[in-house]
């Protein structure tokens, strides 16, 4: 079993049907030993705002050859994807997580969505609205990995689920906007060290205009420690993430501080 994994993360708009500029990613990718390429919200299909424009049917086929290609890709590089995707239920929209490998195909549905009247996509997308379960989990060369959709990340559920689960490295796809850049960036550095573990966000770019607003999408993708450092993070320009992360750090951040230990004293007492 291994104690290092490389992982990447593309920043990148909204990517158009030809293949040509993800053969190039992956291809670099590859060639640097990479095992598993996040993509960030809205980089296989348009931005939910601009579907409403669109005929359904071009998205169903947008969706169906960007897995195709990245079923071809995983087997080709021998790589795992895990990409932001829309699918459908009975011409319904349905946001979802693919977990894309050579032999198989995972589909999480994104269990909390943006509820706010300028950014409604609980009223475009209809995803079921139940009790919280846990989020997708899956092992890579040994390291346990959970993903979650951007809007989640504010919700304490799925933080108790990587104690309870042991998650080594998050994976977190956005599409964050306007003038937000700090607050993610604090959030995510805060969220790394209290649960001791990875997280590596991908951020898309591009804009969206809508009346007197512009929609900035800013970048901003990066890899947090478990000691909550920024160890990498991109800018503003179209560009890929390529590093490794180690199990030996996440143990000596988890022996140091002990977090763990603590509760579970308290539970054994309970």
């Amino acid at each position: 079993m291994s104690s290092k994994l490389t992982v990447a993360a593309l920043q990148l708009p909204t990517l158009g049907m030809q293949a040509t500029k993800l053969d190039f990613y992956l291809r670099n990718a590859h060639s640097r030993g990479a095992k598993l390429v996040l993509f960030g919200e809205y980089v296989l299909n348009h931005f939910f705002k601009e579907l409403k424009e669109m005929p359904i049917q071009m998205t169903k086929e947008q969706s169906q050859k960007h897995i195709e290609l990245l079923q071809k890709y995983a087997e080709r590089y021998d790589m795992c994807f895990v990409a932001p995707i829309i699918t459908f239920k009975e011409n319904q929209y349905i946001k979802t997580i693919a977990k894309i490998t050579a032999k198989s195909l995972k589909l999480y549905e994104q269990q909390i969505l943006i509820p706010y009247k300028h950014w409604n996509e609980k009223a475009f997308f209809s995803n079921k609205i139940k009790p919280l379960e846990t989020p997708m989990i899956f092992t890579l060369e040994g390291f346990r990995i959970m993903v979650i959709g951007g809007f989640e990340l504010h919700f304490d559920h799925f933080w108790a689920e990587v104690i309870r689960k042991k998650i080594d490295l998050v994976l977190l796809p956005t599409a964050s906007t306007f003038d937000s850049h700090n607050r993610w960036r604090e959030i995510i550095k805060t969220k790394a060290f209290l649960h001791g573990c990875y997280i590596l966000r991908a951020n898309r770019l591009g804009e969206y205009s809508q009346q007197d607003t512009k929609w900035k999408f800013y970048g901003d993708s990066m890899l947090v420690t478990p000691e909550g450092e920024v160890y990498m993070m991109l800018e503003d320009r179209e560009s890929m993430l390529i590093e490794t992360i180690d199990k030996k750090i996440i143990h000596e951040h988890r022996k140091s501080w002990a977090f763990e230990r603590e509760l579970a004293l308290r539970e054994k007492n309970c």
